[in-house]
């Protein structure tokens, strides 16, 4: 090994320490918003012999009907991780992000490294390449992709997309092959972004193989050769086209689309703008911004946003015509065709920080060329002189290290539900979304009344939206007032009549004020829309159990351990409705209940097994008492046993600090904790 590779591979090992270090309080981060459908919920990605459907059904993709599309990458990359980790623990899930995050890290320095040495004859070019590989893996803004487990759709597309373009630059020679076209395709099954890759080739050869500059792609005279340019690519268009439209006809519609066309275009140069100085300042980010399209079309924001497209453009043609600037034009154009994709298309959403994931990959080569190039103008006094040196490598300790800083600090806000949602209110507070989120959390940790205010904050927002009813249906339930908790479910599905989670839920609140023939009604609802429904499921066979409906029970039950096998709920039920001996339930309970009754309750749903339902059962006790700590160390030891063991300390903790002398808490709380070191 040369010397000077020695060193590029001791920068790498120190960034590759320092990645880790950044990351090191993100791997028992839990699962977030679209993770509760496409993960926790999705009863598909528990067995691995479901892998081959992924490719053809789209259901199997989400539990909710509403997301039900093909990225079959995504969702087998899922099943793996919760076949290792032998459940839904999220380090598992977390790391398998982390390592294909670092494999796209290695891509890249050899990707940059290959571009720049196209275009900058120095000894320098490989300390250029590690230099942006660096600003890109440690830059803050992409732990809202790496944290975000879903979003692992794009890092496996970007990877794939990576790997697709390095392989045709580096090894020339062998494209007759097409062996560059099979990492592309591939990455359609993770997200629908591959396209821009043909954009990307395109510009690569007209630039750095044919050595023109954008503005000569204007001459007639060059026609020839954006023909041949075209011909060249077809093969790899064809076969990621054909894969794309594959995939998008079984998915049917794209969800998410709502926004008027042009204000959303117009609002895109504001974004665009948005995220170039996130780039070097990424100091705003917000898992749920409050940001929305701008109606006005000579509204201030989009004028400037219009300069920026402008000037960005500029410098594109500007840059495009040197040799040694060449790499800035591309990483530009880079930059903007990644961003295509999210800004053609009127999503509800007209800003998220995941998308900036893709496109940094341009800037980090663009801005790190610039300041390499500046440099390289004053070589001989970096040389000569030692202050040069010192300021130079204090700067790059600076950058890296406060990205380093702010990616530990994002990891913090995206360890539970509170800490995230808490800091969407802060950052985003008109988000009705974020205010409903947050008021979640409360509402699981039984602070009802600031849930209820939370509640009513979205509302101002979100007027029309089913799952905030649904949840101040639950909370109204929970509190002791049926009257209201009706009137919200109906509410929910009123606003929403197609969609199957306000039946679903509002069959679990029926089944537990004993209105079992009406939770039957709506679970069935609920089940023709979304045939998985396990919420659902459960309610039936519940109101089956209290009604002493043995035959309903039983095929209930049977259904149940289709999609769930060896589930104990669904086992339990069906050797009740075998031995047509009723578990025991709330149900059978006709007096009113007090917070010792559903105690012993939720004793009765832990020794079945139903560690769900004695949660919630749990939750109904601490309604009535908000200091029973036997209801919050109950609720402690179930979440224990479904292994979701952060949320197990925070009950245990919570029942510890009502009583510091409960045994069974501190023994539950020490077991928690255990299970997170070994981890």
């Amino acid at each position: 090994m040369t010397n000077p590779n020695r060193k590029i591979l001791i920068l790498g090992i120190i960034l590759f320490a320092v990645l880790i270090a950044a990351y090191a309080n993100h791997f028992n981060n839990g699962f977030h918003f679209d993770d509760s459908h496409a993960v926790v919920d999705n009863v598909h990605i528990r067995d691995l012999k479901n892998i081959p459907q992924f490719f053809t059904d789209p259901k199997m993709f989400s539990a909710d009907p509403l997301h039900w599309g093909l990225r079959p990458l995504v969702t087998t990359t899922l099943a793996i991780d919760y076949w290792i980790g032998g459940g839904l623990y999220p380090f598992y899930f977390q790391l398998s992000t982390f390592i294909w995050f670092v494999l796209l890290g290695v891509l890249l320095y050899f990707m940059y490294n290959n571009l720049l040495k196209r275009s900058i004859n120095h000894p320098w070019v490989s300390y250029i390449a590690i230099a942006a590989t660096a600003w890109y893996v440690l830059n803050t803004a992409n732990a809202e992709t790496v944290n975000y487990i879903i979003s692992r759709s794009d890092v496996l597309s970007t990877f794939c997309i990576v790997a697709s373009f390095l392989i045709y630059i580096a090894y020339p020679a062998k494209r007759k092959w097409g062996l560059y076209i099979i990492p592309a395709v591939i990455g359609v099954f993770a997200k629908e972004t591959v396209l821009v890759l043909v954009i990307l080739l395109f510009f690569y050869i007209l630039l750095f193989e044919n050595e023109l500059s954008v503005a000569d792609l204007f001459k007639s005279k060059n026609l020839k050769k954006l023909g041949k340019t075209l011909w060249i690519l077809l093969p790899i268009l064809t076969a990621v086209l054909f894969t794309q439209v594959y995939t998008l006809s079984k998915s049917g519609t794209i969800s998410g689309i709502s926004n008027p066309l042009v204000p959303y275009l117009l609002t895109q140069t504001w974004i665009w703008l948005h995220y170039f100085i996130s780039f070097f300042l990424p100091v705003n980010l917000s898992a749920d911004t409050d940001w929305t399209v701008l109606s006005n079309h000579f509204d201030e924001r989009i004028i400037i946003g219009l300069i920026f497209v402008i000037a960005l453009v500029l410098v594109i043609f500007k840059t495009s015509a040197k040799k040694e600037t060449k790499p800035i034009a591309f990483g530009l154009i880079w930059f903007a065709a990644s961003l295509l994709p999210t800004s053609l298309a009127p999503f509800a959403e007209v800003t998220n920080d995941h998308r900036m994931f893709f496109p940094f990959i341009g800037l980090s080569l663009s801005v790190v060329t610039y300041i390499s190039l500046f440099l390289l103008k004053k070589e001989k006094q970096i040389i000569a002189n030692e202050k040069y040196r010192i300021l130079i490598g204090t700067c790059i300790f600076l950058a890296l290290g406060l990205n380093a800083y702010g990616i530990h600090q994002r990891n913090k806000v995206w360890n539970n539900d509170e800490s995230l949602w808490y800091d969407v209110t802060v950052k985003s507070p008109l988000n009705g979304r974020g205010l409903m989120n947050y008021g979640l959390t409360q509402m699981g940790k039984g602070n009802y009344a600031v849930a209820d205010q939370y509640f009513e904050k979205a509302a101002l927002y979100l007027p029309y939206y089913n799952t905030l009813y649904i949840n101040v249906g639950i909370l109204k339930g929970a509190t002791g007032h049926p009257v209201e908790a009706d009137e919200n479910f109906k509410k929910a599905i009123a606003y929403s009549p197609n969609t199957y989670d306000s039946y679903a839920f509002y069959a679990r609140y029926l089944k537990t004020v004993n209105r079992d023939p009406e939770a039957i009604q709506m679970a069935q609802k609920a089940l023709q829309i979304n045939p998985y429904s396990v919420i659902a499921l459960q309610a039936l066979m519940g109101a089956y159990n209290d009604l002493g409906q043995w035959d309903n029970l039983k095929q209930t039950a049977q259904k149940t351990l289709s999609v769930l096998p060896d589930d104990p709920n669904a086992e339990s039920y069906l050797q009740a409705s075998i031995k047509q001996k009723p578990l025991v339930s709330a149900s059978n309970i006709t007096k009113p209940l007090s917070a010792e009754d559903y105690v012993n309750i939720s004793d009765s749903y832990y020794n079945q097994q139903e560690y769900q339902r004695c949660i919630e059962t749990c939750k109904l006790a601490i309604a009535l008492k908000p200091d029973c700590a036997d209801a919050y160390s109950n609720m402690g030891a179930a979440y224990n046993q479904l292994k979701e063991w952060n949320k197990g300390i925070e009950a245990c903790e919570m029942a510890l600090k009502i009583n510091p002398n409960h045994k069974l808490a501190a023994g539950n709380l020490q077991w928690a904790k255990k299970q997170l070191n070994n981890k």
